[in-house]
């Protein structure tokens, strides 16, 4: 049985999850209306991911006896300076996560949950694979600069990206 605090600070980052979903969304919707559409498909994958792990959290309340409680999303920005803006925020977001991550895993330590602990370290991984992901993009439109040739190029290679469902949602 989880213990009240836990719940909340689940739920809590479930819906943290789904605006995360709903801002890569907005984020894919700037680069269809400047003509990058590898730009935008790298968003909905991101996306895609997001909803995914939004969806854990949802399963792991439900198999744990848990209320699931949906909160109102705040609106995301919807536009930027530029694609090196966009993937600045992107990564910086992905920081932001990693933090409330780790908030909840020093939660669970401290309620000795440890079956929610458990859960967790799969995020925790994640985590490292998000900021490592945006920040290489990041990286690459800043060596892109000025440069056109450049960002369309990159432009090409993240419209190789393709979402992966983990083995398993629940």
């Amino acid at each position: 049985m989880l213990k009240e605090k836990m719940v909340e600070s689940l739920n809590t980052q479930m819906n943290a999850e789904l605006y995360s979903a709903y801002l890569y969304l907005s984020m894919e919707a700037y680069f269809e209306a400047n003509d990058l559409s590898g730009f935008a498909n790298w968003m909905r994958v991101q996306a895609q991911e997001e909803m995914t792990h939004a969806m854990k959290f949802y399963d792991y309340l439900v198999q744990r006896g848990a209320r699931v409680i949906l909160t109102e999303i705040k609106s995301p920005p919807t536009e930027w300076d530029s694609p090196k803006a966009t993937f600045e925020h992107v990564y910086e977001h992905e920081q932001m996560v990693t933090g409330l991550i780790d908030k909840l895993v020093d939660l669970a330590i401290s309620l000795s949950d440890h079956a929610t602990n458990n859960f967790l370290q799969w995020y925790v991984a994640e985590q490292v694979e998000e900021e490592e992901s945006s920040s290489g993009v990041l990286q690459k439109v800043k060596l892109a600069g000025d440069s056109t040739s450049g960002l369309l190029m990159l432009d090409q290679e993240l419209a190789q990206r393709v979402f992966t469902p983990p083995l398993t949602t629940k």
